[in-house]
């Protein structure tokens, strides 16, 4: 059963509907009943929303054929319990992954994709020298990249924890030192534009996305700074040495000067960019999940 199929939405879900197709389960617990018997608890989510299910047949033969994080082919039934819609479940198996779309399951930037990648090519012609404009065009020409830049989250559940959110919060970024450099016209433009292009890029790399965001192997060993400064070296054959390593300080410090040697920044550009990221993402984690206590 193909998790693209034309179904209901866990938001379209009524009491007495059938509830048939493939979800991700982000939740699965073996409890007890009160009769003493095992039934098996679960959360299944779709991009809409996510709904408590049960599984009181076979919970210990059930509970084998699939993990927490897994995509779940289920059938089952819409109940109300105690004020909230619960799935009975009558199967729940692992489901194939191929072929399945992570925006089925996990949420979705609100923004337009089409209008942000409009930002992100106006913003790349804001670097004049030629050099590093010849490195961001190797990664915005790229489709595999652009496709990867245009899908990847931000982070697993902070700031910009959804599909397109890197793409948002690299536009964001990149327009805040855009302003800056009017504000500040002795700042370096291209360096500190050209950073907030590419300050993020490993994370392209540091998840995977299915029934949940997770680290990719890469991920978890290296982290987004790691893997972003691997990518700079890799495409930047054609920038001065002086200039790419001013570019790669900015990127391994856009998270503060702690992961730099000496822990101090080098140049204004890095410290203006760590202090543009920290802007836009506790911004938006405020506004996302509320001001820190």
């Amino acid at each position: 059963m193909p998790a693209t199929q034309d179904r209901p939405t866990l938001a379209e879900l009524r009491p007495g509907g059938e509830l048939r197709g493939v979800f991700a389960c982000t939740r699965k617990d073996r409890l007890t009943a009160r009769t003493g018997s095992p039934y098996l608890a679960l959360e299944l989510r779709d991009r809409t929303g996510s709904v408590p299910a049960r599984a009181f047949r076979e919970a210990d033969f059930l509970a084998a054929q699939f993990e927490q994080g897994d995509l779940v082919e289920v059938s089952g039934r819409a109940e109300r319990f105690r004020d909230e819609l619960v799935v009975d479940l009558r199967s729940v198996k692992r489901a194939d992954p191929a072929g399945v779309d992570p925006a089925d399951f996990l949420p979705v930037a609100y923004r337009d994709l089409d209008e942000l990648d409009g930002f992100l090519e106006h913003l790349d012609r804001e670097v004049y020298d030629r050099r590093l404009r010849g490195l961001l065009d190797s990664f915005l020409g790229d489709p595999g990249f652009r496709a990867e830049l245009r899908r990847a989250p931000c982070t697993r559940n902070g700031h910009h924890a959804y599909l397109g959110g890197l793409l948002e919060h690299t536009v964001a970024v990149a327009t805040l030192a855009q302003e800056t450099c009017i504000l500040h016209p002795r700042l370096d433009s291209d360096l500190l534009i050209c950073a907030a292009l590419v300050h993020d890029i490993g994370k392209t790399r540091e998840f995977t996305l299915g029934a949940e965001i997770s680290l990719s192997d890469e991920g978890a060993l290296l982290g987004h700074l790691a893997l972003g400064q691997q990518m700079l070296l890799e495409r930047g054959a054609g920038v001065p040495s002086e200039r790419l390593l001013a570019l790669v300080h900015c990127l391994l410090g856009h998270h503060g000067p702690e992961n730099l040697p000496g822990r101090r920044f080098r140049s204004p550009e890095a410290l203006a960019l760590a202090r543009l990221n920290a802007l836009d993402a506790q911004v938006k984690g405020a506004l996302e999940h509320g001001l820190p206590g």
